[in-house]
């Protein structure tokens, strides 16, 4: 599975300007490119809603070898709330803390130069006082599991996911395609995975040609399948064919045909005149929360 790569997590904002400032300032991330939308995605990729949205993608580098975050922002919602299912991404950026602390972002040291904030909306990062020794800070994404030997089996043996550390007794597993990819921790918590109405989604690529024997394997195996092959397209720009799956919490997983994506995810030199201009042109976030939200599809 050496040919998968990690490539981002989503995260619905209600926002704009305070989560830009965020990761454009505190995190130290760069905007890679920003598309609007007139409707909902076909694959939900801004959740169950028909409106006017837009997309954003950040991160300290190109999606071709750096783990990034894609913004979503659905005109008209102001919050969601976030369940227990999303625990943290964990960067590694003594820049990323030292610009916290210059700008007075609220930081707390959950252990020796490791500090938990939140980005706007409520989600938790975990800023590391160092830096790693691959090029991309962003060390791994900690979700939520009930049952962590079932979702070792879904992540491991279905995903083809290799196990970096496996600490039973802590209740917590560590995953990647690479070494040199972020990684995906799974912590396994007491009761239920809740995902609220903030569920985010990761995703990765793999060959294209992979899409439909993943899709089947799936099908046999008798996991969820959110979205089937379906071809996704950008004004524009390349199209890509995605699969959406569940793991055994619901946890939403999109896999994508690397060779279209890598067109697609090129970085756009406009990208942040983009967001700006957008952001500019809203107004203000905040007055468009006030507005009725648009009608959720389904």
């Amino acid at each position: 599975m050496a040919s998968r790569r990690a490539l981002h997590f989503v995260f619905k904002v209600g926002n704009r300007f305070q989560t830009a400032r965020f990761f454009r300032d505190i995190l130290g991330m760069k905007v890679l490119r920003h598309e609007e939308f007139e409707e909902g995605c076909k694959a939900a990729c801004n959740g169950p809603y028909d409106g006017k949205w837009s997309k954003t993608m950040v991160g300290f580098g190109p999606e071709d070898d750096h783990f990034v975050a894609e913004l979503t922002y659905n005109y008209g919602i102001g919050d969601y709330k976030l369940g227990n299912d999303f625990m943290g991404i964990t960067i590694a950026s003594s820049q990323a803390v030292s610009n916290a602390r210059k700008l007075e972002w609220p930081l707390n040291e959950v252990t020796e130069g490791i500090f938990e904030t939140e980005a706007p909306g409520g989600y938790k990062f975990y800023l590391e006082n160092h830096s790693l020794p691959q090029s991309d800070p962003v060390f791994k994404v900690t979700l939520a599991v009930s049952d962590l030997q079932k979702s070792l089996n879904y992540w491991s043996n279905l995903l083809g996911m290799k196990i970096y550390e496996h600490d039973e007794k802590k209740q917590r597993a560590l995953l990647g395609y690479a070494d040199n990819q972020c990684k995906l921790e799974l912590q396994g918590i007491k009761g239920t995975v809740d995902h609220a109405a903030a569920f985010g989604r990761i995703a990765f690529s793999c060959p294209q040609k992979e899409l439909p024997d993943l899709e089947d394997l799936m099908k046999r195996e008798k996991q969820q399948i959110l979205t089937p092959l379906v071809s996704l397209d950008t004004p524009g720009k390349a199209t890509v064919q995605v699969v959406i799956l569940a793991d055994p919490d619901g946890h939403e997983i999109c896999f994508v045909g690397d060779e279209a994506f890598r067109e697609l995810s090129k970085m756009d030199p406009e990208g942040s005149k983009l967001l700006d201009d957008a952001m500019a042109a809203d107004k203000s976030d905040e007055w468009f929360a006030t507005r009725n939200k648009p009608k959720a599809s389904g």
